[in-house]
């Protein structure tokens, strides 16, 4: 995303999508009927491995290629739209300028500047001159704290400062102030001894000495080393992933004096001075993340030398523009990012990454092009009509769950019937024309867009709060559920083939993409979501009971996935994967059921010896069938909100009692759990 550092209200992003489920016609993309029978590894005991018995031929043939840091379902589909967006600009630049509608304009100018490399290497630094200058003229630090608020530029800094969904009132906007501060990915990259956290530290320290070097830097090293020493006091205080995570924690209100009064080492007022957030003489409220960090952050701000803060500034600044930049710059870049932390030896091609560029700075106007050829107004139309019949299963699901008072019952009924799904794209489309764009001028129109986008915040933060507003392009291939407004979003490109298939049996569909869908509807339910109301509020609605009876059943999860390790010395950390897995034990347990009730009935059809559940449960562990580089896996275990792909089939089946049967499991088996250790939930 761009540096704004801006809030877009509390996101649970699940993964993958949903499409609706037509007659069967035709050949399914993976085999005759939706599973990649060739990629099984049929002598792999589903009990022992299910993953690799479902997966495991297609794993050890699996090329990841040069310049991705994974392959599997997901990433293959996401290229697949990278080379439809191409086809879009392709198509663009083969139109006159004078039949190109203003926003095609844009586009094409954006992308051309971006492919224009023998310009940006004539030009060299030129472009970043003056926002470099501020950095090297900073006297103070009332100077430094002044550009790391400034909206027009992209230094990073110790805190994020952005407008989002107020938590406890969803009908408004509020300004949020969190702790940042770091370049690499999280904490444990600067606090942990694992020898490849290690390494991956001296690479930072060496990636900072070469952007430093590269600007005229003689110190280069010296001043890395005391970059990086910054840096890891900042770790130090940061909360963990964990905290992060709890939405009560991450809440606390307080006047804008109030924080400053709190926090009194940081300078506040030039911190803010050019956002131009109305702050009402201090009254103006702010919502602050990590609380009690706030504070020790500020001494360390105050105590560490405007010079070494001068260095922290260039080399975020140049690691924000890296890609606008010479080669050298954005070769160095690559070097720590892409290859050191994402595992990758190939940078994507320039015409790749112009696209995700379009996609990411007007990613609208992109997207508008992208539904109108990929994306017809008919299939908006069935899968609106399918996410209706996933949530029917859930709310009967919800009525027959024995661990749940009626009180939280009725309250969990009444916000299921308040979801609000979004299929596809906006209804309403962004408006750009405030933008500029200029051809010539690529880190003008990066930093134009993202003030754009700021300067829209800002200006409707005493405005009504817009509902229908989406947090994700067409052409992303995601899903995510919204809190704040109890909604489950599905971009366009995410519903298609491998994740739905309308030539597939339809328990596949039921597995892989009717899984999905419960699983984004969960997460009102995991153990963050399940804190909100169905208007999108901050606010307890479970019986204490209830409340100690869900947690007991999630610490059981928790402690199941503490113990999955991935890489050698490093487990899955089940807190911070929390809510994701249940979001994936109960969209597949919901799955299941839906795929009955789709039956009406009628015995499901047997195909080449499968039962219908047992097509159910396979498709669910052929949708995250993925393969890591060591880069990448280490950067999602220590940094991301999901477990990896393998242990979300294998950490979710155990916990099905319809795969046991379905199987054949039995005590013996390494994933076998007895019954009373199961973790049921919805």
């Amino acid at each position: 995303m761009s540096g704004l550092n801006r809030f877009r209200g509390f996101l649970l992003a699940g993964a993958l999508a949903l499409a609706a489920l037509p007659a069967n016609a035709g050949t399914a993309s993976l085999g005759s009927w939706g599973i990649d029978l060739a990629g099984m590894d049929k002598n792999a005991k589903p009990g022992d491995n299910f993953y690799d018995y479902v997966n495991g031929t297609w794993t050890r043939n699996a090329v990841i290629p040069p310049d991705r840091s994974n392959i599997g379902s997901f990433q293959q589909l996401a290229i697949t739209s990278e080379g439809r967006m191409k086809e879009i600009v392709a198509a663009l630049e083969a139109k006159p300028l004078d039949q190109l509608s203003p926003e095609e304009k844009k586009l094409r100018d954006l992308y051309d500047g971006f492919l224009d490399q023998k310009q940006i290497e004539e030009r060299g630094l030129a472009p970043a001159k003056a926002d470099l200058a501020l950095i090297t003229k900073a006297k103070s630090l009332e100077d430094v704290a002044k550009l790391m608020g400034s909206p027009k530029l992209e230094t990073g800094g110790l805190f994020n400062m952005g407008i989002s969904i107020n938590d406890k009132n969803s009908n408004a906007y509020a300004v949020r102030v969190s702790a940042a501060g770091l370049g690499m990915p999280d904490r444990d990259y600067y606090l942990l001894d694992n020898p490849d956290i290690v390494k991956a530290r001296e690479a930072y320290k060496t990636y900072i000495t070469t952007m430093l070097t590269l600007t005229g830097a003689k110190d280069g090293e010296a001043r890395a080393a005391k970059v990086l020493a910054l840096e890891t006091e900042i770790a130090k205080l940061r909360w963990a992933r964990k905290e992060r995570r709890d939405r009560d924690k991450m809440y606390a209100p307080m006047a804008f004096s109030a924080l400053k009064t709190m926090a009194p080492g940081f300078e506040w007022d030039a911190f803010v001075s050019e956002g131009g957030i109305p702050l009402k003489d201090g009254a103006r409220e702010v919502i602050v993340g990590e609380s009690t960090a706030v504070p020790e952050l500020a001494k360390l701000f105050k105590a560490t030398p405007v010079a070494v803060w001068k260095d922290y500034l260039t080399v975020h600044y140049l690691h924000a523009y890296a890609a606008y930049l010479p080669k050298a710059f954005d070769d160095a870049d690559f070097a720590f990012y892409g290859t050191v932390i994402g595992g990758r030896s190939q940078q994507y091609d320039r015409a790749t990454r112009g696209v995700r560029l379009l996609d990411g700075m007007i990613g609208e106007a992109l997207g508008k092009l992208y539904v109108a050829k990929y994306f017809p107004p008919e299939s908006k139309a069935k899968v609106e009509k399918l996410v209706g019949n996933l949530l029917k299963a859930y709310e009967a699901d919800i009525k027959s769950l024995t661990w749940m008072s009626d009180a939280t019952k009725a309250k969990a009924l009444d916000k299921l019937h308040l979801f609000t799904p979004h299929i596809g794209y906006p209804d309403t489309w962004r408006d750009y024309s405030g933008l500029t764009i200029a051809r010539d001028d690529l880190i003008g129109n990066v930093k134009r867009a993202a003030l754009f986008e700021w300067q829209r915040d800002v200006k409707r933060l005493d405005e009504p709060v817009d509902k229908n507003e989406w947090h994700m392009t067409p052409p992303t291939v995601n899903a995510y559920y919204m809190a704040s407004f109890n909604s489950i979003t599905f971009p366009a490109a995410i519903l298609q083939p491998p994740f739905f298939d309308p030539n597939a049996d339809d328990a596949v569909n039921y597995g892989g993409i009717g899984a999905v869908i419960g699983h984004e509807i969960s997460h009102g339910f995991d153990d963050q979501g399940s804190k909100y109301t169905g208007t999108g509020n901050l606010e307890s609605w479970w019986t204490d009971a209830d409340r100690a009876n869900f947690k007991q059943r999630t610490d059981k999860l928790v402690a199941q996935f503490d113990g999955y390790e991935p890489m050698p010395g490093l487990h899955v950390r089940g807190a911070n994967t929390l809510g994701e897995n249940i979001a994936d034990l109960a969209g597949l347990s919901i799955a299941l059921k839906a795929y009955r009730i789709s039956l009406d009935g009628k015995p499901a059809p047997v195909l080449d010896g499968f039962s219908g559940d047992q097509r159910v449960l396979m498709a669910f562990a052929q949708v995250w069938r993925i393969k890591f580089r060591d880069g990448d896996l280490r950067n999602r275990i220590l940094s991301d909100v999901h477990s990896p792909g393998p242990f979300r089939v294998l950490g979710t089946m155990r916990n099905i009692d319809d795969w046991y049967a379905s199987f054949g499991v039995k005590p013996g088996d390494k994933y076998y759990l007895a019954p009373e250790e199961r973790v049921k939930l919805w």
